[in-house]
C-alpha cells in the first residue's frame, strides 16, 4: 500500500504535525506518569474520594464515576468516508491512510481492526497475546473469504516495536497518536476497570509492575510518557466488502501486504463497510476471543476444550454478561 512521509502531503494528518511522523504527547492525559497508566485504575485524590465534589466539569465526573455510555452501533457510511483519509503511523513513523489498512491491493477482503489502549496497558497486552495464540494468520487466509487482523494503538510510534515484542504479535500494528479515529468511531474515555474478563491472565499488581518496568525500559529514549492517554479505551471493527460476491482477480490480491510494506498501486479499491463492532465499556472490556473466533468463522470449540475448567467458567460467565448488555 502507498506510504507517505508524515511531513509530505498526507491526506488528512491525524498526527500533530511533527516532522518524521513522531507523535508527541499533546494533552494533559499524555503527560500522566507512565506508572499510573499501567495501573489501569483511576488515580485518586482527596477531592475525588469525596465523590468528585470539587470536579469542575461534567466530563471529568463522567470519566471517574465508572459509568460509560456507549453502544455497538455500526459506524455510518458517512463516518467511514470521513475517516478513510485519516493517517496512522507505522513503526518507522511513516504515514498510511486508515483506508489502506482494510482496502486495496495486497489486503485481505475481510479485515478485523482491533483498537487497543495505551501501549503500557497490561490487560490489552494479555488480550493481544491470547488473540495471536488462537487466531493465526495462515488460518485466516484459508477461510472462504480471506481475512486478516490489524492492530491500532494511540501512543508514540517509537513504542510499536516494544509492544510487538511483548505481545509476540504477528499482525501489523499502527498508531493514531491524536485519537481522531477513536473519537470518530465512538470509542470513549474511562478509567473504570469493569469486571475481570476471561482473557485477563495477570493480577492488577502484576499489571502495574510490568507497566512500570516497560516505562522504565524506554525512559532513555524519552518515550516513558508517550504510551497514549490512560483513559482512552478501544474496540473491534470488522470491515467486509459491500459486495461480498464480487470476484477477486487472484489469490495474490488477497494476501495482506501491510506487515511487509506492500504497495497499493493503482488497482481499484474494493468498497468496504463495517458489519460488526464492539466498543469497550471499561479498561478491560475487549470482545472475548471465542466471540471473535465465531464472528470470523473459526472453530472455537478446540480452544475451549483445551482451557482449564476455571477459565471455561470465567469465559462462560463473561459471555453471558455480554448477552445481558
Amino acid at each position: 500500500m502507498g506510504e507517505h512521509k508524515t511531513e509530505v502531503d498526507a491526506p488528512k494528518l491525524v498526527t500533530s504535525g511533527e516532522t518524521g511522523g513522531a507523535a508527541p504527547a499533546s494533552d494533559d492525559t499524555r503527560d500522566a506518569v507512565s506508572a499510573t497508566k499501567a495501573h489501569d485504575v483511576a488515580p485518586t485524590s482527596s477531592s475525588e474520594a469525596r465523590d468528585g465534589a470539587n470536579d469542575t466539569t461534567e466530563s471529568r465526573i463522567e470519566e471517574f464515576d465508572g459509568h460509560l455510555e456507549t453502544d455497538d452501533e455500526l459506524p455510518s457510511a458517512q463516518t467511514l468516508d470521513k475517516i478513510a483519509s485519516y493517517v496512522v503511523l507505522d513503526r518507522d513513523g511513516r504515514s498510511h491512510t486508515f483506508q489502506s489498512l482494510y482496502s486495496g491491493a495486497n489486503v485481505a477482503r475481510r479485515v478485523l481492526v482491533v483498537f487497543v489502549r495505551h501501549f503500557f496497558c497490561g490487560n490489552c497486552q494479555d488480550y493481544l497475546k491470547l488473540l495471536c495464540e488462537t487466531v493465526k494468520p495462515e488460518a485466516l487466509l484459508q477461510l472462504p473469504i480471506s481475512t486478516f487482523v490489524v492492530i491500532v494503538g494511540c501512543g508514540d510510534p517509537g513504542l510499536i516495536n516494544m509492544y510487538l515484542d511483548v505481545t509476540k504479535c504477528p499482525f501489523p500494528l499502527y498508531t493514531d497518536p491524536t485519537g481522531s479515529l477513536y473519537d470518530e468511531l465512538g470509542m470513549r474515555k474511562t478509567l473504570n476497570l469493569g469486571p475481570r474478563p476471561a482473557y485477563s491472565r495477570k493480577s492488577l499488581l502484576r499489571v502495574f509492575v510490568d507497566g512500570v518496568a516497560q516505562g522504565l525500559s524506554v525512559l532513555p529514549k524519552g518515550l516513558a510518557l508517550k504510551s497514549g492517554p490512560s483513559k482512552q479505551v478501544g474496540g473491534e471493527f470488522l470491515f467486509e466488502p459491500v459486495d461480498m460476491a464480487s470476484p477477486v482477480s487472484s489469490p495474490k490480491d488477497e494476501t495482506p501486504g501491510l506487515a511487509d510494506g506492500g504497495e497499493a498501486g493503482d488497482q481499484p479499491v474494493e468498497e468496504k463497510r463495517v458489519t460488526w463492532c464492539h466498543r469497550m465499556r471499561s479498561t478491560r472490556d475487549h470482545a472475548e476471543i471465542p466471540q471473535i473466533m465465531d464472528i470470523l468463522g473459526l472453530d472455537s470449540k478446540g480452544l475451549v476444550n483445551s482451557m482449564a475448567e476455571k477459565d471455561v467458567r470465567r469465559w462462560s460467565k463473561a459471555g453471558e454478561a455480554k448477552k445481558v448488555e
